[in-house]
């Protein structure tokens, strides 16, 4: 391949009469052709036919873009795909096959010839057309849990022990609501006219993947001021404040300021390096804020709070009041989304990882779709990982085929696996998913190869979402935020229970994650979490796995479930289960909560 040259670009366009207006569009040019490895006349054949489709489109840096994003990637990725059916082409040849069949038995005498083989041990059997595999093997090999089977994922070929060797297997470990003689079965006909779809549909919700990793400082800096005056509107509406006062004005009579929790430093918060950042209407300064007379608070980075207290010199706030957030309403369902004889709604939740840390055999998730067989619920929710970044064979690479190959066996054996039942099923990607872009929000699954009918049993939505599964919201995120703000948040009076404190944060700061600064492990891009990582409304119930101990709380109204991950290592984990039936309550009465009975379960 010659070298492309900006003069060889240039005689190419005069030959066209194609103006050129400046050297920055020849630069531009000549990277195109270095990064798509194109030659000078092959661009400028594709340019012009290009441009006039266009009308007549000037040649410029933009319009290079634009050409650069609708014809060179896609030449490019079709070179890749052509070359790839050539390679593939040449392997299924029946040459090359009978070949490749050859060599493997030599290596596999070969492996025989110096080692002993143990009792009872057989060769694996060959199959080819003059040796047909024999009926019981095909039976197997038609069951959905020989995808999963040990053998498909080598090297690891033994099931964890630990795994095998667990105890209290059905123990339920946390109970919540009317639980007594409760039957954890799903409707006659489960699925089947379950009314289940994304609450602000798909116009307003992230369907599809999108660029990451192009956003400004000055982009995110406008998110989060965004954010302290919205939730500000809402705090002086319910808080009857007359006006906010500029953070760095002295001032000798209390005043109330709006702002955003910050730490002085890289470290940790602290009750001595709490910072209130202002928004551009007051000030937009931050200042240092004494917590010591507040007698209660609970603070953490990224929190919009409301403070009252004197500021005599300007440089420090002396706090003496503290006013946090107050929830979004919740939904309020349309009056035929409602059947007071349908029976409670029986919804399975698990939350990966899906197999244990020492083996990747998913024989955990074999147990689970045993499980759904058993109890026959109507709905299943099931977040990520499926295919764990953070598996130990996985970082190691010591796998034998893609990533993507193997979360397609997997959806394809819990899709399969539980066809008899006829249930929906819901899949959440997880940041840990390594197959799957690594952003937060996170796009939904794309799965192009079910058929008609798997595809009307599968929801596939981003992370975070909110559903609406007959009339109940159900809100939705496998991102581990409860260990996130465990780890920065600080309080005083407030009782021990941390839990309760976090999910009122996020239910009041109506966010499915608003830490700010966010910890390194999350990928955030700040325009499109403005966008589809708020809450639109307070779920019903809100369902927010995590590493940290499994519960069940209700919390200002919110039921919110952490059913735990399936495997903790390389033992069994939990699963959680749900009864929801809506209230057809007037707005006369007292709300009740959707949620009949919640429990943790020991897979």
């Amino acid at each position: 391949m010659s070298v492309v040259t900006a003069e060889s670009l240039k005689s190419e366009l005069d030959m066209f009469d194609v103006a050129c207006l400046s050297d920055s569009v020849l630069d531009k040019m000549v990277e195109q052709c270095i990064c798509n490895r194109i030659q000078a006349d092959e661009i400028v054949l594709e340019w012009v036919a290009y441009s006039t489709t266009k009308s007549g489109l000037k040649l410029t840096v933009e319009t290079l873009e634009q050409f650069e994003h609708e014809i060179l990637n896609k030449k490019s990725k079709s070179k890749q795909s052509s070359k790839r059916e050539e390679t593939l082409g040449r392997t299924r040849d029946i040459h090359s096959l009978q070949e490749l069949i050859k060599a493997e038995e030599e290596e596999e005498n070969l492996l025989d010839s110096y080692s002993t083989p143990a009792k009872g041990s057989q060769k694996r059997a060959l199959t080819t057309p003059e040796q047909p595999q024999s009926k019981r093997s095909a039976a197997l090999l038609s069951s959905p849990g020989l995808l999963l089977s040990p053998a498909s994922f080598s090297p690891s070929l033994t099931p964890s022990q630990k795994y095998s060797q667990r105890g209290g297997k059905g123990e339920v470990v946390v109970s919540f609501g009317l639980v007594q003689g409760t039957r954890w079965m799903g409707r006659s006909c489960p699925g089947v006219g379950v009314q289940l779809d994304l609450l602000e549909g798909p116009e307003d919700s992230l369907t599809c993947s999108y660029k990451y990793m192009f956003q400004r400082l000055r982009d995110i800096r406008n998110v989060l001021t965004d954010k302290i005056e919205e939730l500000g509107e809402s705090l002086k509406s319910n808080f009857n404040i007359e006006e906010f006062s500029p953070v760095s004005l002295p001032a000798q009579d209390k005043i109330t300021v709006l702002g955003q929790i910050c730490c002085d430093s890289n470290g940790k918060l602290n009750a001595h390096s709490v910072l209130l950042e202002a928004g551009p209407e007051q000030g937009g300064q931050q200042i240092p804020v004494d917590v010591s007379e507040l007698p209660e608070y609970s603070l953490f980075p990224g929190q919009v709070v409301v403070m009252e207290g004197m500021n005599t010199t300007g440089r420090k706030l002396v706090a003496s009041k503290l006013h946090e957030g107050v929830p979004l309403p919740f939904y309020a369902p349309i009056k035929k989304e409602m059947d007071e004889d349908a029976a409670p709604l029986n919804v399975l939740i698990a939350c990966g990882p899906f197999t244990p840390s020492d083996t990747l055999t998913y024989d955990p998730l074999l147990d689970l779709i045993s499980v759904i067989l058993k109890d026959r619920p109507d709905v299943c929710l099931l977040l990520g990982p499926f295919v764990d970044a953070k598996h130990e064979q996985i970082e190691k690479a010591q796998v034998t085929e893609t990533f993507d190959a193997i979360f397609l066996r997997c959806i394809e054996s819990i899709v399969d696996g539980t066809k008899s039942v006829g249930c929906r099923l819901v899949f959440v990607p997880s940041q840990r998913d390594i197959h799957h872009p690594f952003v937060y929000p996170q796009p939904p699954f794309t799965l192009t190869n079910l058929s008609k009918d798997q595809a009307q049993r599968v929801t596939l939505v981003p992370d975070p979402c909110t559903l609406l599964i007959d009339g109940v919201t159900v809100g939705l995120t496998s991102t581990d935020i409860l260990f996130h703000m465990g780890a920065e948040e600080i309080s005083s009076g407030t009782g021990t229970d941390r839990f309760s404190r976090i999910l009122k944060h996020i239910l009041t700061q109506r966010s499915y994650y608003p830490l700010y600064p966010h910890v390194e492990e999350v990928n955030m891009d700040y325009e499109k979490f403005q966008s589809y990582g708020q809450m639109p409304v307070t779920p019903d119930v809100l369902i927010i796995p995590s590493e940290l101990r499994y519960f069940i709380k209700d919390v200002v109204g919110c039921v919110c479930v952490n059913p735990g991950r399936l495997t903790k290592g390389q033992v069994g984990g939990t699963y959680g289960r749900l009864l929801l039936q809506h209230s057809t309550s007037s707005e006369d009465t007292k709300r009740i909560s959707p949620c009949l009975a919640a429990q943790v379960v020991k897979i």
